[in-house]
């Protein structure tokens, strides 16, 4: 879950395009982790219904993040960050709904889903609230979201270098945190198995709101 807090932090030091563009190999590379330890988990049938949809996003993500200036990009940042928190507070609600899927229902959450993704990296909070409503296993649920976030990562990656918002000295001269992605990986299994989870949930909302305060204010 710490994962979400990676852009807004980087973003109150650096514009938010560089900040997305250099948190999108590390992404990718726990992508590659992530995918190794939830091999086969998912089901196929939610990521050929929303991943094309997502690539509509994506592309009009790249565009608005290309054309917008920093500080507009930075309030758009806070309030994405702002979704996720507010999500967050609603996913025990929308477990609980009377749901009744209909298939444009997945092509919703793929736009927004790429969208969120290609302006903030904080794709998460519509394709989560959709499976959430789905009736499947929880190992279905997070091999699916592993995999449909790996796919949107490697998606995203020739768009930014498309519209010229990759920067490859950035990247080489930040190359040295790569190693410490594992080392992330590991200490996140080790913490998840030890703490309470309502106590870290509601620690990451605080931290979350005030990371989206000060890109707001």
């Amino acid at each position: 879950g710490l994962a979400v807090l990676a852009t807004p932090m980087l973003s109150l030091i650096m514009p938010v395009s560089s900040a997305i563009s250099l948190a999108l190999p590390m992404l990718m590379i726990a992508d590659a982790f992530a995918l190794w330890f939830y091999w086969k988990t998912w089901d196929m049938h939610y990521i050929r219904l929303l991943v094309p949809s997502a690539v509509l996003g994506i592309i009009v993500g790249t565009a608005l993040l290309a054309s917008l200036d920093n500080l507009t990009l930075k309030h758009v940042l806070g309030i994405f960050t702002l979704i996720f928190v507010v999500y967050k507070i609603a996913d025990r609600w929308l477990r609980s709904l009377d749901y009744h899927p209909r298939r444009w229902h997945g092509y919703v959450a793929g736009v927004a889903s790429g969208l969120g993704s290609a302006l903030a990296n904080t794709g998460g909070p519509p394709f989560t609230a959709y499976m959430l409503l789905q009736n499947i296993s929880p190992t279905i649920f997070v091999g699916t979201t592993t995999l449909f976030f790996a796919i949107v990562n490697a998606i995203k990656l020739p768009w930014l270098v498309i519209a010229g918002l990759m920067d490859l000295s950035r990247l080489l001269n930040d190359a040295w945190a790569l190693p410490l992605i594992p080392v992330g990986v590991y200490a996140g299994g080790w913490i998840v198995r030890r703490i309470n989870k309502t106590a870290f949930d509601w620690l990451m909302l605080v931290v979350l709101v005030i990371a989206a305060a000060a890109l707001l204010i």
